[in-house]
Protein backbone atom coordinates (compact mmCIF):
# COMPACT_ATOMS: atom_id res chain seq x y z
CA UNK A 1 0.00 0.00 0.00
CA UNK A 2 1.08 3.41 -0.85
CA UNK A 3 0.72 7.17 1.07
CA UNK A 4 1.39 9.89 -0.91
CA UNK A 5 2.14 13.49 -0.11
CA UNK A 6 4.34 16.09 -1.09
CA UNK A 7 7.98 15.49 1.20
CA UNK A 8 8.84 17.78 3.59
CA UNK A 9 12.53 17.27 4.32
CA UNK A 10 15.42 19.25 2.75
CA UNK A 11 18.19 17.12 2.03
CA UNK A 12 18.79 16.29 -1.64
CA UNK A 13 20.21 13.34 -2.17
CA UNK A 14 19.53 12.07 -5.44
CA UNK A 15 19.13 7.63 -6.56
CA UNK A 16 19.16 6.68 -3.13
CA UNK A 17 16.16 4.21 -1.91
CA UNK A 18 15.58 3.84 1.78
CA UNK A 19 14.15 0.67 3.24
CA UNK A 20 12.89 -0.01 6.63
CA UNK A 21 11.85 -3.13 8.80
CA UNK A 22 10.52 -2.53 11.98
CA UNK A 23 8.92 -4.99 14.95
CA UNK A 24 8.54 -4.29 18.47
CA UNK A 25 11.59 -6.29 18.94
CA UNK A 26 14.02 -3.79 17.36
CA UNK A 27 14.49 -2.07 13.76
CA UNK A 28 16.73 -2.08 10.41
CA UNK A 29 17.75 0.59 7.84
CA UNK A 30 18.72 -0.16 4.37
CA UNK A 31 19.60 2.65 2.01
CA UNK A 32 20.84 1.18 -1.29
CA UNK A 33 21.37 3.28 -4.36
CA UNK A 34 18.31 3.22 -6.58
CA UNK A 35 19.32 2.14 -9.72
CA UNK A 36 22.59 0.04 -8.61
CA UNK A 37 21.16 -1.19 -5.66
CA UNK A 38 24.68 -0.70 -4.07
CA UNK A 39 23.97 -0.44 -0.03
CA UNK A 40 24.97 2.87 0.68
CA UNK A 41 24.36 2.49 4.78
CA UNK A 42 22.70 -0.44 6.65
CA UNK A 43 21.76 -0.35 10.80
CA UNK A 44 20.15 -2.77 12.71
CA UNK A 45 18.59 -1.81 16.32
CA UNK A 46 17.42 -5.36 18.61
CA UNK A 47 15.73 -4.47 21.72
CA UNK A 48 16.65 -6.54 25.01
CA UNK A 49 12.90 -7.06 25.39
CA UNK A 50 9.70 -6.30 22.94
CA UNK A 51 8.54 -2.89 23.59
CA UNK A 52 4.95 -1.58 22.71
CA UNK A 53 3.87 0.33 18.95
CA UNK A 54 4.57 3.79 21.11
CA UNK A 55 7.74 2.75 22.59
CA UNK A 56 8.78 1.81 19.03
CA UNK A 57 7.80 5.04 17.58
CA UNK A 58 10.31 6.86 20.52
CA UNK A 59 13.00 4.89 19.29
CA UNK A 60 12.32 5.47 15.72
CA UNK A 61 11.97 9.09 15.95
CA UNK A 62 15.02 9.72 18.45
CA UNK A 63 17.12 7.07 15.66
CA UNK A 64 16.11 9.26 12.38
CA UNK A 65 17.00 12.56 14.34
CA UNK A 66 20.41 11.10 15.48
CA UNK A 67 21.55 9.55 12.19
CA UNK A 68 22.23 12.37 9.42
CA UNK A 69 21.89 9.49 6.68
CA UNK A 70 18.21 9.25 7.21
CA UNK A 71 17.11 12.78 7.21
CA UNK A 72 17.11 13.24 3.69
CA UNK A 73 15.05 12.89 0.30
CA UNK A 74 14.51 9.31 -1.10
CA UNK A 75 13.11 8.47 -4.25
CA UNK A 76 11.62 5.94 -2.66
CA UNK A 77 10.74 4.91 0.81
CA UNK A 78 9.18 1.72 1.90
CA UNK A 79 8.39 0.49 5.55
CA UNK A 80 7.88 -3.13 6.31
CA UNK A 81 5.84 -4.16 9.56
CA UNK A 82 6.94 -7.26 11.01
CA UNK A 83 4.39 -8.76 13.75
CA UNK A 84 2.04 -12.00 13.86
CA UNK A 85 -1.48 -9.69 13.29
CA UNK A 86 -1.78 -10.82 10.09
CA UNK A 87 -3.90 -13.72 8.10
CA UNK A 88 -3.64 -14.84 4.46
CA UNK A 89 -6.61 -15.65 1.90
CA UNK A 90 -7.27 -16.52 -1.62
CA UNK A 91 -7.48 -13.67 -3.27
CA UNK A 92 -11.11 -14.74 -4.99
CA UNK A 93 -12.50 -15.27 -1.26
CA UNK A 94 -11.13 -11.78 -0.19
CA UNK A 95 -13.60 -8.72 0.89
CA UNK A 96 -12.42 -5.39 1.54
CA UNK A 97 -15.22 -4.69 3.09
CA UNK A 98 -14.67 -7.54 6.23
CA UNK A 99 -10.97 -7.14 6.53
CA UNK A 100 -11.11 -7.05 9.83
CA UNK A 101 -13.30 -10.45 9.89
CA UNK A 102 -10.79 -12.19 8.80
CA UNK A 103 -8.05 -10.93 11.14
CA UNK A 104 -10.45 -12.00 14.09
CA UNK A 105 -9.73 -15.81 13.73
CA UNK A 106 -6.27 -15.68 14.96
CA UNK A 107 -5.59 -12.51 16.04
CA UNK A 108 -6.71 -10.29 19.03
CA UNK A 109 -7.54 -6.89 17.59
CA UNK A 110 -9.79 -3.87 18.90
CA UNK A 111 -12.90 -2.26 16.99
CA UNK A 112 -10.17 0.67 16.33
CA UNK A 113 -7.22 -1.30 14.58
CA UNK A 114 -6.66 0.04 11.56
CA UNK A 115 -6.81 -2.48 8.69
CA UNK A 116 -4.85 -3.10 5.96
CA UNK A 117 -4.00 -5.74 3.22
CA UNK A 118 -0.97 -6.12 0.47
CA UNK A 119 -1.65 -8.40 -2.64
CA UNK A 120 0.62 -10.81 -3.23
CA UNK A 121 0.21 -10.82 -7.35
CA UNK A 122 2.00 -14.20 -8.72
CA UNK A 123 -0.42 -16.17 -6.57
CA UNK A 124 -3.64 -14.10 -5.90
CA UNK A 125 -3.32 -14.16 -2.47
CA UNK A 126 -4.26 -11.21 0.16
CA UNK A 127 -2.57 -10.43 3.30
CA UNK A 128 -4.08 -8.87 5.74
CA UNK A 129 -2.43 -6.95 8.80
CA UNK A 130 -2.51 -4.40 11.13
CA UNK A 131 0.25 -2.21 10.72
CA UNK A 132 1.49 0.08 13.53
CA UNK A 133 -0.27 2.83 12.41
CA UNK A 134 1.54 5.43 14.84
CA UNK A 135 5.03 4.51 13.20
CA UNK A 136 2.73 5.16 9.59
CA UNK A 137 1.64 8.55 10.67
CA UNK A 138 5.03 9.46 11.63
CA UNK A 139 6.56 8.46 7.98
CA UNK A 140 4.30 10.29 6.13
CA UNK A 141 5.21 13.70 8.36
CA UNK A 142 8.94 12.74 8.08
CA UNK A 143 9.04 11.81 4.55
CA UNK A 144 5.87 12.17 2.54
CA UNK A 145 5.41 9.42 -0.40
CA UNK A 146 6.22 5.67 1.06
CA UNK A 147 4.63 2.25 0.53
CA UNK A 148 4.43 -0.01 3.36
CA UNK A 149 3.61 -3.85 3.44
CA UNK A 150 3.75 -7.00 5.97
CA UNK A 151 6.79 -8.79 6.02
CA UNK A 152 4.65 -11.78 5.26
CA UNK A 153 4.24 -10.37 2.16
CA UNK A 154 7.31 -9.98 0.86
CA UNK A 155 8.62 -13.27 2.54
CA UNK A 156 5.59 -15.29 0.16
CA UNK A 157 6.74 -12.78 -2.74
CA UNK A 158 10.32 -13.69 -2.56
CA UNK A 159 10.27 -17.57 -1.44
CA UNK A 160 7.42 -18.55 -3.89
CA UNK A 161 8.94 -17.44 -6.90
CA UNK A 162 12.82 -18.95 -6.17
CA UNK A 163 14.37 -21.33 -8.43
CA UNK A 164 14.07 -24.46 -6.56
CA UNK A 165 12.24 -27.91 -8.03
CA UNK A 166 8.81 -26.85 -8.33
CA UNK A 167 7.87 -30.86 -8.04
CA UNK A 168 9.50 -31.31 -4.43
CA UNK A 169 7.56 -29.51 -1.28
CA UNK A 170 9.68 -26.28 0.40
CA UNK A 171 9.74 -25.19 3.23
CA UNK A 172 10.97 -21.96 4.93
CA UNK A 173 11.20 -21.12 8.00
CA UNK A 174 12.16 -16.99 8.85
CA UNK A 175 12.91 -16.71 12.16
CA UNK A 176 12.64 -13.29 14.08
CA UNK A 177 13.74 -13.09 18.00
CA UNK A 178 10.82 -14.01 19.51
CA UNK A 179 8.62 -15.67 16.29
CA UNK A 180 9.14 -17.10 13.42
CA UNK A 181 6.88 -17.78 9.57
CA UNK A 182 6.66 -21.10 7.80
CA UNK A 183 6.02 -20.91 4.67
CA UNK A 184 5.42 -24.57 2.64
CA UNK A 185 4.61 -24.84 -0.64
CA UNK A 186 4.46 -27.25 -3.40
CA UNK A 187 4.46 -27.19 -7.47
CA UNK A 188 4.20 -23.69 -5.92
CA UNK A 189 1.28 -22.81 -4.56
CA UNK A 190 1.00 -22.64 -0.79
CA UNK A 191 0.52 -24.76 1.48
CA UNK A 192 1.15 -23.42 4.40
CA UNK A 193 1.67 -20.17 5.76
CA UNK A 194 1.73 -18.81 9.48
CA UNK A 195 3.67 -17.30 12.41
CA UNK A 196 4.32 -19.00 16.09
CA UNK A 197 5.45 -17.38 19.00
CA UNK A 198 8.57 -19.59 20.93
CA UNK A 199 10.27 -18.84 23.76
CA UNK A 200 12.73 -21.87 23.81
CA UNK A 201 14.07 -24.17 21.10
CA UNK A 202 11.98 -26.83 21.88
CA UNK A 203 8.56 -24.28 21.54
CA UNK A 204 10.48 -24.16 17.80
CA UNK A 205 10.97 -27.19 17.05
CA UNK A 206 7.63 -28.37 18.46
CA UNK A 207 5.86 -26.09 15.74
CA UNK A 208 8.23 -26.69 12.89
CA UNK A 209 7.42 -30.77 13.97
CA UNK A 210 3.52 -30.34 14.02
CA UNK A 211 3.67 -28.11 10.65
CA UNK A 212 5.68 -31.31 9.23
CA UNK A 213 3.01 -33.77 10.27
CA UNK A 214 -0.18 -31.79 9.62
CA UNK A 215 1.06 -31.13 5.76
CA UNK A 216 2.28 -35.14 6.15
CA UNK A 217 5.97 -34.03 5.11
CA UNK A 218 9.27 -36.18 5.85
CA UNK A 219 11.79 -34.97 8.25
CA UNK A 220 14.69 -37.01 7.25
CA UNK A 221 14.24 -36.40 3.17
CA UNK A 222 12.49 -32.97 3.94
CA UNK A 223 14.24 -29.99 3.68
CA UNK A 224 14.12 -26.60 5.94
CA UNK A 225 15.42 -23.61 4.27
CA UNK A 226 16.11 -20.96 7.10
CA UNK A 227 16.36 -17.09 6.81
CA UNK A 228 16.18 -14.40 9.57
CA UNK A 229 17.78 -14.68 12.81
CA UNK A 230 19.68 -17.72 13.09
CA UNK A 231 22.97 -19.24 12.99
CA UNK A 232 24.86 -22.49 13.11
CA UNK A 233 25.98 -21.33 16.82
CA UNK A 234 22.54 -20.89 17.81
CA UNK A 235 20.57 -23.75 19.82
CA UNK A 236 17.48 -23.46 17.90
CA UNK A 237 19.86 -24.81 15.03
CA UNK A 238 21.20 -27.30 16.80
CA UNK A 239 17.65 -28.43 18.12
CA UNK A 240 16.27 -28.29 14.75
CA UNK A 241 19.31 -30.21 12.81
CA UNK A 242 18.24 -32.91 15.32
CA UNK A 243 14.86 -33.59 14.07
CA UNK A 244 15.22 -32.69 10.36
CA UNK A 245 18.15 -34.09 8.82
CA UNK A 246 18.53 -31.58 5.85
CA UNK A 247 18.68 -27.93 6.89
CA UNK A 248 19.82 -25.16 4.59
CA UNK A 249 20.54 -21.24 5.06
CA UNK A 250 18.49 -19.43 2.12
CA UNK A 251 20.92 -18.00 -0.35
CA UNK A 252 18.68 -16.24 -2.46
CA UNK A 253 20.89 -14.02 -5.04
CA UNK A 254 18.19 -11.52 -6.39
CA UNK A 255 18.49 -9.33 -2.80
CA UNK A 256 21.15 -6.54 -2.27
CA UNK A 257 24.45 -7.32 -0.47
CA UNK A 258 24.70 -6.09 2.91
CA UNK A 259 28.45 -5.99 3.94
CA UNK A 260 29.71 -8.38 6.76
CA UNK A 261 25.65 -9.64 6.66
CA UNK A 262 25.14 -13.26 5.71
CA UNK A 263 22.37 -12.80 3.22
CA UNK A 264 19.86 -15.44 4.97
CA UNK A 265 20.26 -13.27 8.00
CA UNK A 266 18.61 -9.79 6.36
CA UNK A 267 16.54 -11.99 3.94
CA UNK A 268 13.13 -9.52 3.74
CA UNK A 269 14.77 -5.88 4.34
CA UNK A 270 17.34 -7.02 0.97
CA UNK A 271 14.82 -8.71 -1.36
CA UNK A 272 12.38 -5.52 -0.83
Amino acid sequence: MTLNKQNNNTGLIAHQSLSVQLALTGHSFLITHTHTKEVLFFCETIFEQATTPEELLTHLTQKINDTPELNNNFDDVVLIHCNDMATNVPKSLFDPQKAAEYLKFNSKILATDFIAFDTVHTQDIITVYTPYINVNNFFFDTYGSFSYYHATTKLLETILNSPIDINLPKVHVHVFKDSFTCIVSKDSKLQLCNTYSYKTPEDFIYYILFCYEQLELKPETDTVTLSGAITKDDSLYTLLFTYVRHVNFEQNNKGVDIKDTPKHQQFIISNI
